[in-house]
């Protein structure tokens, strides 16, 4: 007589109940050589979320190219790592595949190709496969940014500088393709035009053609290169401009895959009411949202008068205590209140070890290389509530466990032999394992 299914063991989530819409909850029959594996034990562990947990991994380029710290090229971002040894910065990136599952890797088009012809794609390449092979999604950034534009660009004709713009795209897009397939296409389109603080070509390009014009030429030029990309518009003004900028798209027409909101708060913590007002007003269009550039610093905050956080420029910005505990608190609770949100899909941390962007305390470890409590604490999220450790578990008389857990991929183990499944929808299902 078969099993009830109040008979069929059960693993869970800790926190999957706590947002139903990321995660499932899974009749599973476990079979061997096509026959039901029946009352035996099997390991059932999560392997990776759904959910895109990143971070950007400038700093690691040398390291996945095995090149000693010491001779780090000048366009590279190593500010962070800067007092660490090449022993210490692999211990840091350690910590770092301990946490996330998606990275973000620099495109800027200034420091990738400072001599005309002559771009970084092979260090970036191994970069990228280095993290790919890691288990990791990766995202480059950015294809087109009027800042760190190159200046080479200066000296040639806007017609030319479109021309020089889009086959830049072509090359890094078709190019990557199957190792990068998600690209924060343009970045900061709402101010390009009337940008000034110094002079450069994409501006004076957006200045003559158009935001949106400009935005289709770019996405265009990525579409062709790789039709299965996932397209970023990326932008740090929550305004009602950005809203404007992203209707007029969406009636002209070009198509975006999902909509990168940037929300660095060096001035403090957003809170869960604004952050989900902000969800809100953007999840209107029925796109995918990525929080793409999130800080929370663990230091003093700038002061509120700073209108470009570029322009708060200190010699030294220390991590205190109390900054710490704060820190970890508002990480927290910024991640709980994107989970919250169903059209979030992913959140990429800028920077993972203090004095990276502005120098500022912002990152998940000290610049010495040892943790914060915002490292544990978002830890105990991510590889604590929201994940499933191996657990041993045995299957009823018809084969079947139910493990209910957040999106993503699972493995099963009985013996010598392992096979996954993927929890990809919400809700009620089942599935078959076959080892």
């Amino acid at each position: 007589m078969s099993a009830s299914p109040s008979a069929t063991s059960r693993v869970s989530v800790p926190g999957a109940s706590a947002y139903p819409h990321r995660g499932a909850d899974a009749l599973v029959m476990v079979t061997r050589n096509g026959e039901p594996l029946a009352e035996r034990e099997v390991v059932v562990a999560q392997r990776r979320h759904r959910f895109l947990f990143g971070c950007i991994g400038f700093e690691f380029i040398p390291l996945a190219n095995g090149e000693p710290y010491g001779t780090a090229r000048a366009g590279d971002d190593l500010d962070p790592v800067r007092n660490l040894s090449d022993a210490e910065v692999a211990q840091v990136a350690e910590l770092w595949f301990e946490l996330f599952n998606f990275v973000t890797l620099p495109f800027y088009w200034q420091r990738f190709e400072p001599v005309r012809g002559r771009p970084d794609t092979e260090r970036v390449r191994t970069a990228a496969r280095w993290f790919a092979d890691r288990g990791c999604t990766v995202k480059g950034h950015p294809l087109a940014w009027h800042t760190l534009a190159p200046d080479w660009l200066l000296e040639l004709p806007n017609d030319e500088v479109a021309r020089l713009q889009v086959e830049r795209i072509r090359r890094e897009v078709s190019g990557f393709a199957g190792l990068i397939d998600m690209w924060d296409v343009i970045n900061e389109v709402v101010i390009m035009p009337i940008f000034a603080k110094y002079d450069n070509a994409l501006t004076r390009l957006c200045r003559e053609i158009g935001r949106i014009p400009l935005v289709r030429m770019v996405v265009d030029a990525a579409r062709e290169a790789n039709p299965h990309a996932t397209l970023l518009l990326n932008d740090f003004d929550m305004s009602a401009a950005y809203e404007c900028l992203i209707e007029g798209l969406l009636e002209a027409g070009v198509r975006i895959d999902a909509l990168g909101l940037q929300s660095h708060m060096h001035q403090g913590y957003w809170g869960e009411e604004r952050t989900l007002e902000t969800i809100e007003r953007f999840a209107r269009y029925g796109l995918p949202i990525h929080f793409t550039e999130t800080t929370l610093v663990s230091g003093h905050l700038m002061p509120p008068e700073i209108e470009d956080l570029n322009d708060y420029q200190i010699p030294e910005w220390p991590s205190t205590p109390e900054g710490e505990e704060r820190q970890a608190d508002e990480l927290v609770r910024h991640y709980r209140t994107l989970l919250s949100h169903p059209s979030v899909e992913a959140m990429t941390y800028w920077g993972f070890v203090d004095g990276g962007w502005l120098g500022a305390p912002g990152g998940f470890v000290r610049t010495d290389g040892t943790p914060k409590p915002a490292y544990e604490a978002v830890r105990s999220l991510i590889k604590g509530e929201w994940w499933l450790p191996p657990t041993t578990v045995r299957t009823d008389a018809d084969g079947r466990i139910r493990v209910a857990g957040m999106l993503g991929e699972y493995a099963v183990t009985a013996g010598d032999r392992t096979a996954t499944f993927t929890l990809d929808e919400p809700g009620e299902t089942k599935l078959e394992v076959a080892l």
